[in-house]
């Protein structure tokens, strides 16, 4: 796991994830598994692409935890 890439769920962040927040880690993802910080040109769609999808999933996963006992559960 990249250490940059913190938890996204009550009660680790207090309040909710921002889409900022989902963002970051997403990038740091794509980052860790592709080897590149930033892209060179030819790999810059491929690589927002998969920001894209990994942001899109987390959001997705996020939405659908039910952590016990903090009753919150995020707001889509």
């Amino acid at each position: 796991m990249c250490r940059s890439i913190k938890t996204l769920r009550p009660p680790a962040l207090p309040e909710e994830a921002t889409e900022a927040d989902i963002r970051a880690a997403a990038l740091q993802y794509v980052r860790k598994v592709s080897g590149f910080r930033a892209p060179a040109a030819h790999n810059q769609e491929v690589f927002e692409r998969a920001v894209e999808a990994i942001a899109q999933a987390t959001a997705e996963l996020l939405d659908g935890l039910e952590v016990r006992g903090a009753g919150v559960q995020r707001a889509s």
